[in-house]
């Protein structure tokens, strides 16, 4: 198996060299880049499992830098390095899309635990029904790409609705997760950048307005997991 490839973006070149020999000693293949503008570069012409940004840089910062990998790649795992401890800048970390921040001074085996965390997280999540891009759900047939939800039954002509972008992220994920528990933070995280107290009542928001959407198919329901999440569950429709 090949090892893990990590973009390493470090402005402190002697940092930088130290922590590269310390992963590369635990067999991951470190690319290092000195500012944000070389770091874009590597980056676009080489293929990494993780990506590792100091914050404060030269000619681009690692907020900006991630900001741009984002737009070319949702699922690219990202860490943060930074001597700040200010809430905002782990905040704004968050909301571009990290999945962990570390601050300076940090223990180097703490750094490599968050590491093999991470991208055991990101390799066990290529499930094939991630893949999926059509559903169908009761008697409602969903179109992922298009955002379409389409009620079929034999009394009625189709009725489709048009989901926004949202709603669509949401019910796809309910609809990888059919009959299943899925986790409140997994679609916080996943849809709106955090888990914390306003983005949950924004969830709940979008819950309503999907049980309304499904709500012609009485074996549907989505069921609220009291302090764990929410489940769209499926009932087998009953022969008359």
């Amino acid at each position: 198996m090949a090892n893990n490839r990590i973009l390493l973006v470090e402005d402190d070149q002697n940092f930088g060299d130290v922590l590269r020999s310390y992963l590369e000693m635990h067999e991951y293949e470190v690319t290092l880049a000195t500012d944000g503008a070389q770091g874009l570069e590597s980056y676009k012409k080489g293929q990494y499992d993780l990506c590792i940004f100091d914050v404060m840089m030269p000619k681009k910062d690692g907020f900006t830098l991630a900001k741009e990998i984002r737009e070319k790649d949702t699922e690219m795992p990202i860490i943060f390095l930074t001597a700040k401890t200010m809430k905002d800048d782990v905040l704004k970390g968050f909301k571009i899309g990290a999945d962990d921040y570390i601050t300076k001074p940090f223990n180097s085996e703490e750094l490599l635990y968050r590491i093999q965390a991470i991208l055991k997280r990101s390799q066990t999540k290529a499930d094939p029904k991630e893949e999926i891009k059509e559903f169908f759900i009761g008697k409602y047939h969903f179109n992922y790409p298009l955002r379409i939800l389409t009620y079929h039954s034999n009394h009625t002509d189709e009725e489709k609705i048009k989901l926004s972008p949202k709603e669509a992220q949401l019910l796809r994920m309910f609809a990888v997760h059919l009959n299943d528990i899925l986790p409140r933070s997994e679609a916080l995280v996943k849809i709106w950048g955090e888990d914390n107290y306003f983005t949950a009542r924004s969830m709940d928001v979008f819950v309503t307005k999907l049980r309304k959407y499904l709500k012609n198919d009485e074996n549907i329901e989505i069921v609220n997991i009291h302090g764990n999440g929410f489940q769209l569950l499926v009932k087998e429709e009953e022969n008359a």
